[in-house]
């Protein structure tokens, strides 16, 4: 019997090694040339002879095209700090909503393989014409400065629901207190609006006990790690600009809502929760209460957030 077991085992022993050396092969990634022939194609929406910045909507239909690029990235004015944002199918319409005519640069970068990229810029002139009722900016900002904080006090204050065909959160609700023993970051975080003499507007986020969002992928704040669970992550807090548009989240115009939204600049703030989109729609918003609607991390999912001044 140990005759017959050392002879299996050499046997096997023997495969292994001569399978090893057949397979003993140069593996290589091919060329890793950049794309080429990369193109940033834009359409301003109501451009004719007569209204060459277009319409008055700051619409642009941009579309990004390149030959071997497996992913785009696009900054959509570069005339102010670099911010690139991923931009899987090379299309989007993007709403410029500085208000009068401005040029704008977009830089747009293609990927390769093994990393290679190229990289090109282009500036287009576009009109906005957007003018928002001062009773929202004077309900959100006290026409200074005002402190917000999720009101973990009311049902409802954070839910869920279908982004179209829909304005409520049918999915899901919370009730009163619901993230205090898992996640109070988000009763604690703090969202200041700011109002300057120049009618320009800023956030500012504080967030002591940290930010609640997912991970990776689906949150666009700094710092939140790769994976992980719904929860509060360490983050430094963030300031960034922001502005006034009409809302463009699909709800039907019957609906319920100011019909304005708060579109946040950048990457490094957020209202309430982490999230990937930065345009929340306010539903309703006077000087004690705002309800605001944004697409979640998930796409396909429409997120609601109550919230009141803080103390």
């Amino acid at each position: 019997m140990k005759k017959n077991f050392k002879y299996i085992f050499a046997l096997v022993f023997m495969g292994a090694i001569f399978f090893a050396c057949n397979n003993d092969e140069d593996y290589s990634l091919g060329d890793l040339d950049a794309p080429t022939n990369l193109v940033i194609a834009t359409e301003i929406v109501g451009q004719d002879i007569n209204n060459p910045e277009g319409d008055g909507s700051g619409d642009v239909k941009i579309t990004i095209t390149a030959d071997n690029a497996l992913s785009y990235k696009v900054d959509y004015d570069a005339n102010n700090d670099v911010d690139l944002v991923y931009l899987p199918t090379g299309k989007v319409t993007k709403k410029y909503t500085s208000l009068g005519v401005n040029t704008y640069r977009i830089t747009a970068v293609a990927y390769g393989k093994g990393g290679s990229s190229t990289i090109i810029t282009k500036d287009i002139t576009v009109r906005s014409d957007f003018n928002v009722n001062p009773e929202i900016v004077t309900n959100l900002t006290n026409n200074s400065s005002k402190k917000w904080i999720v009101d973990k006090s009311v049902p409802g204050h954070f839910g869920v629901g279908p982004w179209a065909n829909s304005s409520t959160p049918e999915w899901w609700s919370a009730a009163i207190d619901e993230k205090v023993a898992c996640c109070n970051c988000f009763y604690t975080a703090t969202f200041t609006f700011s109002k300057t003499v120049s009618n320009t507007y800023t956030l500012d986020v504080v967030t002591s006990d940290g930010a609640f969002t997912k991970t990776g992928s689906l949150a666009s704040i700094p710092g939140i790690p790769a994976s992980g669970d719904e929860g509060c992550y360490p983050y430094a807090g963030g300031s960034s600009s922001f502005s006034f548009v009409p809302s463009s989240t699909g709800i039907d115009a019957s609906t319920p809502s100011t019909q304005t939204s708060i579109l946040l600049s950048g990457t490094t703030t957020f209202i309430g929760y982490g999230s990937l989109q930065k345009e929340y729609e306010i539903m309703v918003l006077d000087g004690n209460y705002m309800y605001l609607r944004v697409q979640g991390t998930e796409t396909g999912n429409a997120w609601y957030l109550k919230l009141k001044p803080a103390p």
